[in-house]
């Protein structure tokens, strides 16, 4: 939505972030099927970086400066904003509050009573009335990030083809998937196979409803769609037998869906325990050259 024309398309952009390469238990209870100490914040630098661009990224500790700042950047154009609270966006159907869930807004003009913005939900040119986009701004309950903080100023200053921006996403996945994080994570959190096991272990013992609600209605879905976008930019460059695996997982984090929505937890327990032992695969199969 901010690089344009010039933008990859939605699989090579999830492929180098870093998202799809493996899963994390974050301090031991939050489940996502994304890279170990991956969070949103970080996969948009990252990918920026990859990708050729820069972009300028302030955090306002001060609301009222932080709506002076987004109100002066847009005289420059449409401005990234988040994380933010997604509950605090009533434009969204059935969202009355804070509900835990990080979200990123492209923000297009602002006023003194709203701001306009593409939400990529699927709500462009949304009003949001000040006090809720506020509110959501400064994501008090979301895990990561700091609060009012925005990107503007988006700049390319070197021409990456999709194939070399995949190639120089992987030693980074790589270290991850092997249990590095590259930044602090929450004590207790687990990572990759280790991650997987404790979510089986978890599942078998009882699967509280907020538990069920985050992977039924967030975490399985964006999982697997990620390595499913991974498999294929991974086969595009030669790494067939690294796509194979992902192409695998895709089918394993996606079949938990209706596992869990009819509350068979056996049998999502045990995809887990088969899912675990993949993440090691993944990195072997990363590691090793190209095909021709």
């Amino acid at each position: 939505m901010m690089l344009g024309a010039e933008a990859p398309l939605a699989d090579v952009l999830e492929t180098v972030t870093g998202s799809p390469f493996g899963m994390q238990l974050v301090g031991g209870s939050l489940p996502f099927f994304d890279a170990f100490g991956w969070d949103p914040d970080l996969g948009i630098d990252e990918a920026l970086d990859i990708l050729g661009w820069t972009a300028e990224t302030v955090s306002e500790p001060d609301p009222d400066a932080a709506f002076a700042r987004l109100a002066e950047s847009l005289a420059g154009g449409p401005v990234l904003i988040g994380p933010v609270e997604m509950g605090h966006l009533r434009h969204q159907p059935g969202m009355t509050g804070p509900i835990g869930a990080d979200h990123f807004l492209v923000a297009l003009a602002a006023d003194a009573g709203s701001v306009l913005a593409h939400d990529p939900q699927g709500y462009p040119y949304s009003r949001i009335p000040r006090k809720d986009f506020a509110a959501a701004w400064r994501a008090e309950t979301v895990a990561y990030g700091k609060p009012h903080t925005l990107r503007t100023n988006f700049v390319r200053h070197t021409v990456v083809t999709d194939e070399a921006a995949i190639g120089a996403a992987l030693p980074r996945a790589i270290k991850r998937l092997s249990g590095e994080a590259g930044a602090e994570v929450p004590p207790g959190s687990l990572g990759n196979g280790d991650a997987a096991l404790a979510l089986a272990a978890r599942i078998d013992a009882g699967c509280d409803p907020d538990l069920r609600g985050l992977l039924i209605h967030f975490a399985i879905r964006v999982g697997t769609r990620r390595l499913a976008d991974a498999a294929v930019c991974l086969r595009r460059i030669g790494h067939d037998a690294a796509a194979e695996v992902a192409t695998r997982q895709a089918r394993l984090v996606g079949s938990l869906q209706y596992d869990l929505v009819v509350e068979d937890d056996a049998r999502a327990a045990e995809t887990l325990r088969t899912l675990a032992p993949t993440y090691e695969e993944l990195r072997l199969a990363m590691s090793l050259p190209p095909s021709t």
